[in-house]
C-alpha cells in the first residue's frame, strides 16, 4: 500500500471541492426531479434513466449528482403518485458510482430515519466504492406524514437540528476514531461505538447542507463544506448579500470557509421565447396542483425557508417548475451569461433540474464552452473523449 494517496489527499480531489469557479451537479434523478408537472415527458426514476442522465453529466464534467431522500409522496392517500416514488439514496448512489467516473455521489439522509452507527457504515462502504468520489447530504426532516409513518415525532423546529448536531458527532466520530467509545447523549447511547473500515476521504467525506432558518444556517455553517440556499431576489446585488452574509457567518462565528450552492430549474431553447412559452406550458398550464399545493403547504409549515404563507403563494411557479429554485430560461448564451452572473455574485454551484433530463443535458452541451470561455471551468478531457 505504500503507493496509496493518503487520505487527505483522496478528500483534496473529490471533485465536489474542485478548482471551477461555478460548478455544476444534478438534482433528483433518483425521483421524478423538482418540477411539479403533467406533462408526458416529464422524468420518471428508472434505472436505465438514472444512469443514463448520470452519465451524460458525468461525461459533460458535472461536479456532482445528488440524491434526495423520500419515504412518502405529498398526497394523503396516493402512495404511487409520481412525488412519492423514490430510489433509495443510499444504494442509488453505490450504484451511480460504478457507472461514472469523475463526479461526486451525494446520498441524503433524514436523521430520524437512519441510526447514525448504520449512516457511518453505509457512507464508508459508498466512500470506498466511489474511490473517494460520495459526500453526505444531512437534513432533519420535514414532510410529517413520512416521519409519521417511521413513528418519529415532529419536533419543534429548532430542535430538530439539536438532533441532527447530536445525530453527525457520533457518524464523525465513527468515520475518523480508531478506538472505541461511549457516547451518552439527549437523543442517542452509544455503547462502545466502533464502525470499520473507514471512508477513503479523512477525516470524512464532505458534508452537505441546506439550512434556509436562522438556526439551520448556523448548522450549515458550522459543520457543512457545501451550502444550499433558495436565492430569495432575482436581483444580482441582494443575491450577492445573501451569499456573502452566508459565507461571513461562517467566517467569523466558527472560522471556516464555506462553499454556497443553490439549486436551479433549466429551460434552454432556441430563442427566449421557446423558452419562455415552454416554462408556462409545464409550470402554469400543466402543473401538477394537488401535489403542488399539498408540497407548498408542508413546506410553508415545516420549514422557515420561506418566512410567510404570502411568500410561498408567489413562489409558485418556482415551486411548479423546481421546487423554488431559480430558475435559467432562455439560449444558451443567456444561461451562461446568468451562471457567470450568479458566480460574480459568489456562489460556487448549481445543482441543475430539467423536466426532461436526457434532453435537457443534451441541450446543455452548447452551454459547457461558453461557460470555460468566460474563466467559470477548464475544459473537461472527458468531455472532449465523450464529443469524439
Amino acid at each position: 500500500m505504500s503507493g496509496a494517496a493518503p487520505s487527505d489527499a483522496i478528500r483534496r480531489r473529490n471533485p465536489l471541492l474542485g478548482p471551477n469557479r461555478m460548478k455544476l451537479g444534478i438534482f433528483g434523478t433518483n425521483g421524478k426531479g423538482a418540477a411539479q408537472t403533467l406533462v408526458p415527458e416529464a422524468y420518471r426514476p428508472s434505472w436505465k434513466n438514472s444512469v443514463e442522465t448520470a452519465r451524460q453529466a458525468d461525461d459533460l464534467g458535472f461536479e456532482a449528482v445528488l440524491a434526495y431522500a423520500r419515504w412518502k409522496g405529498y398526497l394523503k392517500g396516493e402512495p404511487s403518485h409520481p412525488s412519492g416514488v423514490t430510489l433509495d439514496p443510499f444504494t442509488w448512489c453505490a450504484g451511480i458510482a460504478q457507472a461514472t467516473r469523475h463526479m461526486t455521489v451525494i446520498a441524503t439522509s433524514h436523521a430520524p430515519t437512519l441510526h447514525p452507527i448504520t449512516a457511518a457504515k453505509q457512507c464508508a462502504t459508498i466512500d470506498i466504492i466511489a474511490d473517494g468520489r460520495f459526500a453526505l447530504n444531512v437534513v432533519g426532516g420535514w414532510n410529517k406524514p413520512e416521519l409519521e409513518m417511521f413513528g418519529a415525532a415532529m419536533a419543534e423546529h429548532d430542535r430538530r437540528y439539536d438532533h441532527l448536531e447530536e445525530w453527525l458527532r457520533i457518524i464523525q466520530r465513527l468515520w475518523h476514531e480508531e478506538a472505541e467509545f461511549d457516547h451518552e447523549g439527549e437523543f442517542f447511547r452509544v455503547l462502545r461505538g466502533s464502525s470499520m473500515p473507514k471512508p477513503l476521504q479523512r477525516p470524512g467525506p464532505p458534508i452537505v447542507n441546506a439550512g434556509g432558518s436562522d438556526r439551520g444556517q448556523r448548522f450549515a455553517c458550522e459543520f457543512a463544506d457545501v451550502c444550499f440556499l433558495i436565492l430569495r431576489s432575482e436581483d444580482t446585488a441582494e443575491i450577492a448579500a445573501q451569499i456573502a452574509a452566508y459565507k461571513d457567518m461562517a467566517r467569523r462565528d466558527y472560522g471556516r470557509e464555506v462553499q454556497v450552492w443553490t439549486y436551479a430549474y433549466c429551460v434552454q431553447r432556441a430563442t427566449r421565447t421557446e423558452a419562455a412559452d415552454y416554462l408556462e406550458h409545464f409550470a402554469v398550464r400543466h402543473e401538477d396542483g394537488p401535489s403542488l399545493d399539498a408540497w407548498s403547504a408542508g413546506v410553508g409549515s415545516q420549514t422557515k425557508i420561506m418566512q410567510s404563507p404570502e411568500a410561498v403563494r408567489s413562489f409558485r411557479k418556482r415551486f411548479a417548475a423546481g421546487a423554488g429554485g431559480s430558475g435559467l430560461v432562455g439560449t444558451a448564451g443567456d444561461i451562461a451569461a446568468r451562471l457567470d452572473e450568479l458566480s460574480e455574485a459568489g456562489l460556487d454551484g448549481v445543482l441543475l433540474t430539467w423536466v426532461d433530463f436526457a434532453d435537457g443535458l443534451r441541450r446543455f452541451q452548447e452551454v459547457m464552452p461558453l461557460l470555460e470561455t468566460r474563466g467559470m471551468r477548464a475544459p473537461h478531457p472527458q468531455a472532449a473523449t465523450a464529443s469524439a
